[in-house]
């Protein structure tokens, strides 16, 4: 099927004092007309670094795209110029941004704010755009929304206010609709609402997605295809099912065992990805995830191509850790650090008791 959105190679840095640092480094993907991609990984990994790239609102500086492409229907985004861009802004590509409080403009209502963007690049004037602010207010699940209309945004809830960017974000009705964490800082209810919302008004009007996140039970129920970052590089690629049922990176696999199961017997603890994510001013040589790899060995100093480990399926490691000798060596490490974890526990424990009968004594 042929691309909506296809990034190659795309490389997004930032000046500091201390140097470059290397936020997106060479991030490649695609997606196809109506598709929801969900991109995941720790924060720091790039997500919304590779979706602002995608608007261009990098701010420069001290960001800059220093490399790739962006194509979109066929044209690449970072040769337009900058009013071209604005007629895509908005009208073709739709952005909800993960802080709604500092997105909407404080001194504006909600009304003026999204009545700007459908006179702007559908060029309704008066009751016209009025009466269609309504209908979208009334579309994400704005009470009254005829009186809300001249409301600002601190009259509103938070997830009243995601709504309304919501509704801003699909007011022209966009070909790709990128939601950024949209779910942040809301109660689990008004999560639900709100993925629920973005899931049917993207089938009504046939959509593309790409859902940024770091909660994997809401890539898990919403998207067809999964992209996990790490690092400012995108270390596996599959389809949601394929990824969920047979993780083929180190790192994936400890996203996966990070996470609380409901469907199992309860553990007594999780299993924790050891270590840190490495600094992206002087980014490692090799395989960025090998200093907290249970894999890792000495091929691991030079950087892993994405490769095809199966049917749509890409992953950046040298190594098949479905390889039952990989499989044992891997959890022969695991146990060690479990019970390296373990002595420590007991001994932070016998000092806190000997520290409460110290106390206890001078009482």
């Amino acid at each position: 099927m042929e691309s909506l959105l296809e990034i190659n190679n795309l490389k997004t840095h930032f000046r500091t004092r201390d140097g470059w640092v290397h936020a997106v480094d060479g991030v490649s993907f695609n997606i196809a007309p109506g598709e929801k991609l969900g991109v995941v990984g720790e924060s720091g990994c790039g997500k919304s670094v590779t979706a602002l790239s995608i608007m261009r609102l990098v701010q420069r500086p001290p960001g800059e795209i220093v490399d790739g492409s962006i194509l979109f229907g066929g044209q690449d985004l970072l040769d337009i110029s900058e009013s071209s861009m604005r007629k895509v802004r908005g009208k073709q590509i739709g952005m909800i941004f993960q802080d709604p409080l500092n997105s909407l403009n404080p001194v504006m209502t909600i009304g003026n704010q999204i009545t700007e963007v459908l006179e702007l690049h559908l060029g309704l004037r008066g009751q016209a755009a009025r009466n269609r602010t309504v209908e979208l207010l009334r579309e994400v699940g704005i009470p009254e929304a005829e009186k809300r209309l001249h409301s600002y945004p601190h009259q509103f809830s938070g997830g009243m206010r995601q709504r309304v960017m919501i509704a801003m974000a699909l007011a022209c009705r966009p070909q790709l609709i990128i939601a950024d964490e949209p779910t942040t800082a809301l109660d689990v209810t008004v999560q639900a609402q709100i993925l629920e919302l973005i899931n049917s008004i993207s089938t009504e009007y046939k959509s593309a997605v790409m859902l940024i996140t770091h909660d994997l039970g809401v890539v898990a129920g919403m998207t067809d295809r999964v992209v996990v970052m790490y690092a400012g590089n995108v270390i596996e690629m599959a389809p949601t099912d394929e990824l969920f049922a047979n993780p083929r990176h180190p790192y994936t696999l400890g996203l996966l065992a990070s996470v609380p199961r409901l469907d199992e017997e309860r553990q007594d603890m999780l299993t924790p990805i050891e270590g840190s994510p490495p600094d992206l001013l002087h980014p490692p040589q090799g395989c960025r995830f090998a200093p907290r790899c249970l894999f890792v060995t000495n091929q691991c100093k030079n950087p892993p191509p994405l490769r095809n480990v199966g049917s749509n399926h890409i992953a950046a490691c040298w190594y098949d850790i479905n390889n039952p000798a990989e499989q044992q060596r891997a959890e022969a490490r695991r146990a060690a650090r479990l019970r390296q974890l373990e002595q420590l526990d007991a001994t932070a424990q016998t000092i806190v008791a000997s520290t409460l009968d110290e106390q206890t004594t001078a009482n």
